[in-house]
């Protein structure tokens, strides 16, 4: 299908240059790409797949981060061109800000960053970087992006600082997850439009182990579709990506976990249009 007929854009961004425990995110978008010929069509709710996929060619991740970041933000504004959704398939989490930065390039300002992870990623530098994977929201705050973090359960007192200074809304794992809360209110002055970033490991590594950064505790899988949908409900998603996947060889299930959950999101952005 040539692109100008898809909706939906997926963009594979294979970049890992700053993890922290396990590695492996390079491989995740492929992983995932060659899951999703396993898929079925109807996703039990509707067929995502009618509306066109086009999966353009990786970016090259190579080089210099700020020429990653530039590469990324350059596609997804070419998809933006389009008036398309993008999907972005990472990779770790820093690849996110390149999205984000697509949108600003492009003149996206009345929007919001609603994200699902096991940490908060606010840090000003990790290990002396600033485009560590644990900084990438602090760049979208201080970009003037208002954030929702839901399913955190693991971050440090600098963190917690950068909620208060940056009025990040959370609601965190320890308030979601023994209740199974499956939806949450934005607050009223929340932008219009909403991008979706999913850090696999912000759902419980029971159900979805293959990550660099596991930690127990986390969202349940009826749960995160649940909570996207609640949001996609109250908003427009302009785009979404799942980030932070990392195969584990010989456990395929993981792979197609990873796809599925990538075409369901696609479903409720389907079905919310």
């Amino acid at each position: 299908m040539a692109p100008e007929r898809a909706h939906f854009h997926v963009v594979p961004v294979p970049y890992e240059k700053t993890v922290s425990y396990g590695n492996g995110t390079a491989k995740g978008p492929g992983a995932i790409i060659e899951a999703s010929s396993q898929l079925k069509r109807f996703d039990g709710a509707s067929d995502p797949g009618a509306e066109g996929i086009y999966t353009w060619p990786a970016i090259d991740c190579s080089g210099k981060p700020e020429r990653v970041i530039g590469d990324i933000a350059a596609a997804v504004g070419r998809i933006l061109k389009l008036k398309k959704i993008p999907v972005v398939l990472g990779g770790e989490h820093t690849v996110t800000w390149g999205v984000i930065k697509g949108y600003l390039d492009a003149g996206e300002r009345d929007f919001g960053v609603v994200q699902i992870d096991a940490h908060a990623d606010l840090r000003d530098a990790y290990e002396g970087d600033k485009y560590s994977h644990a900084s990438v929201m602090r760049r979208v705050v201080e970009a003037g992006v208002p954030l929702v973090q839901l399913g955190n359960r693991a971050y440090c007192e600098e963190e917690r600082a950068a909620r208060k200074a940056h009025k990040v809304l959370a609601h965190d794992a320890a308030d979601l997850v023994p209740r199974n809360v499956s939806k949450i209110r934005l607050p009223k002055k929340f932008p219009s439009k909403v991008f979706f970033t999913v850090d696999v490991d912000g759902i419980d590594p029971s159900v979805l182990p293959a990550t660099g950064t596991p930690v127990p505790g986390g969202l349940g899988w009826y749960q995160t579709l649940g909570l996207f949908e609640s949001v996609a409900r109250q908003r427009r998603i302009i785009g979404f990506d799942v980030m932070e996947f990392a195969p584990i060889a010989g456990f395929h299930a993981f792979d197609f976990a990873a796809a599925l959950l990538t075409y369901k999101l696609m479903g409720i952005v389907q079905r919310s249009g």
